[in-house]
């Protein structure tokens, strides 16, 4: 099956959905494909605090009330994973996005919104154990756990969010870091400092999640320094929140990306092949925040415009 629109927008975080109000606000035919449930990584977060008119928000409401907004001015939204993209060598004036399902997106602009995933530990116990403890959302999961030990990896603002989460339904939250300080705001890590049933682990790493066959039980760690000084830990669940990696690889080929997989773009937003622009945290950048992925977004939907209308 084929589709033909002048803007193809991939994904519908908060950048996606923001370039569609844009885009379908300024009378172009817009679709929106998305693989997942729209607002991305936002509707795994419990609380926003620094979207502005927002002094606390709930992550899941805010995504629904963007998505609502993103289809106001007749943006269609579709569910749709993409696995590759051809960039118009012909000069026929469309690219072609291209699905699992084989259906062909064709549209005269592309806009890549497809954000990041989560960056796993990489060691042993992980992969066999996620969804029996091995969780990367709190906000998902964390309510299984009610009255038990967990454990969240990671000292970064996420990290310590999730934390602070879970320290209000379990009985224990542990933060493993491997450094000595947090890559944490002031606020943040002030907060949790201050939290009861908190503790800090710092200069360790997880060597494994253990586990009795059916359920997570612990975790190994070792001393950052000294690789021989190891310590088990006893928890029910493990959050591992160390990163993430852009989900770009179907475009990799087409030398628009960096060394780590995020897209490349200048001030419009735009990556260096015409008609194809990328927003939000999949970008080169030195701040992913929601505010920050609207912003792209808005900017992305505004070249597109003025890119067809002078082509």
């Amino acid at each position: 099956m084929e589709r033909i629109s002048d803007v193809v927008i991939i994904g519908a975080g908060p950048a996606g959905m923001t370039a569609a109000i844009y885009a379908s606000r300024a009378g172009l035919k817009t679709i929106m494909l998305e693989a997942g449930a729209p607002g991305g990584k936002l509707t795994k977060t419990n609380e926003i605090s620094n979207y502005p008119g927002y002094s606390s928000a709930g992550g899941f409401e805010l995504a629904t009330d963007m998505f609502q907004h993103s289809t106001t001015f007749g943006a269609e939204y579709l569910y749709g994973n993409v696995v590759d993209i051809e960039i118009d060598k012909t000069n026929s004036g469309f690219h072609s996005v291209i699905t699992d399902d084989d259906t062909v997106y064709k549209a005269r602009s592309v806009i890549i919104a497809t954000g990041t995933k989560e960056q796993l530990l990489q060691v042993p116990g992980e992969m066999e154990n996620i969804g029996r403890g091995v969780s990367y959302c709190a906000v998902c999961d964390g309510a299984f756990f009610k009255g038990k030990k967990v454990a969240v990896i990671g000292g970064g603002n996420s990290a310590l969010e999730e934390a602070l989460y879970l320290s209000t339904i379990v009985e224990k939250v542990y933060v493993v870091i491997r450094r000595d300080v947090f890559r944490a705001d002031s606020i943040v890590v002030d907060r949790v400092e201050n939290t009861p049933n908190i503790e800090v682990i710092r200069e360790r790493k997880v060597e494994e999640i253990v586990s009795d066959g059916k359920s997570v039980t612990g975790i190994k760690l070792y001393d950052s320094h000294d690789e021989s000084e190891k310590e088990l830990l006893e928890v029910s669940a493990v959050f591992p929140y160390i990163g993430a990696t852009p989900i770009s690889s179907w475009i990799a080929d087409e030398g628009v990306t960096d060394a780590e997989g995020y897209i490349e773009v200048n001030e419009h937003m735009e990556t260096k092949i015409p008609g194809l622009l990328a927003a939000g945290d999949v970008t080169k950048k030195s701040l992913r925040q929601v505010v920050t992925a609207t912003n792209d977004g808005a900017i992305a939907a505004q070249s597109c415009v003025r890119y067809i209308k002078c082509v």
